[in-house]
């Protein structure tokens, strides 16, 4: 097993925990074993830390690339190599540095919560209510207001058992800070998602989730540092899905039914 993951992290990092036992001419029960020798919980995890470091091996098709800035007259191909390697080091990084126990204590709070709102300004509006739309379709009471003062009634509504959640990159969005200070004062739990784990909304924050993005020309604050979001947005969720499987499963098929006959029936040519 060592051997196998040291020699190729990247090609271990694809397979699943079947295939890579097979290929270690081993079980899957020495896999999980082998994990925790290494200090993991299980295989999600050494599948992520095996991704980071494959990332970290793997040199990008050009030097100037590796700073995520675009400079003067780079060509597409250029461009194209710089934005898909920043993108997805924002994911990774993302990932390897999210805290596990804390995504688990708001899952837990989510998934008992009555209501759920979801704040966002600009680029973390679009993350917000991507959210939203997921919650909903798995049967969550869970609302998104793009206008502040609408935002602001809501929260003022808020109460304990119910969750607020407020994304912002820079964490100093004064309507996002200023919403999940007023669900906080009525009680309600509220949790932060920033890049910045000592900026102002983690001072009105019950939970504070954290993204690694670096933004530099192009991108202040709405390309990787939204993909980073829409990382340990799509975690959250799935969590809350997993403690309802049956629920959720049954929720997206009918919702799933229900806007069928609005697409385009036949085979593309």
């Amino acid at each position: 097993m060592a051997r196998l993951v040291v020699a190729d992290p990247a090609d271990a990092a694809r397979r699943t925990i079947t295939d890579l036992a097979t290929a270690a001419e081993t079980s899957e029960a020495t896999v999980i074993r082998f994990c925790r020798s290494v200090g993991m919980d299980g295989y999600p995890q050494l599948r992520i830390r095996l991704a980071a470091e494959a990332a970290r091996r793997v040199e990008p098709p050009d030097a100037r690339v590796v700073g995520g800035d675009i400079p003067p007259g780079a060509d597409m191909a250029q461009i194209i190599a710089t934005i898909a390697f920043s993108d997805a080091r924002a994911v990774e990084e993302t990932a390897e540095q999210l805290d596990p126990a804390v995504c688990e204590q708001v899952v837990e709070a989510i998934n008992g919560a009555s209501r759920i709102d979801i704040y966002g300004a600009a680029a973390s509006g679009f993350v917000a209510s991507d959210f939203q739309q997921k919650l909903h379709r798995i049967g969550r009471t869970a609302f998104y207001f793009p206008d502040v003062h609408v935002a602001l009634t809501s929260a003022a509504l808020l109460g304990k058992g119910d969750v607020a959640v407020g994304i912002s990159h820079t964490g100093t969005t004064l309507d996002a800070v200023e919403v999940l200070e007023q669900a906080r004062a009525r009680g309600a739990t509220t949790v932060a998602l920033t890049n910045f784990p000592r900026s102002p909304i983690t001072e009105v924050a019950d939970f504070v989730l954290t993204t690694a993005a670096r933004e530099t020309t192009y991108r202040s604050g709405a390309m990787a540092s939204r993909l980073a979001q829409l990382t340990v947005v799509d975690c959250l969720f799935v969590g809350v899905a997993a403690r309802n499987r049956a629920r959720a499963k049954k929720a997206l098929e009918v919702t799933a039914e229900a806007v069928q006959p609005h697409r385009v029936k036949g085979r593309r040519s």
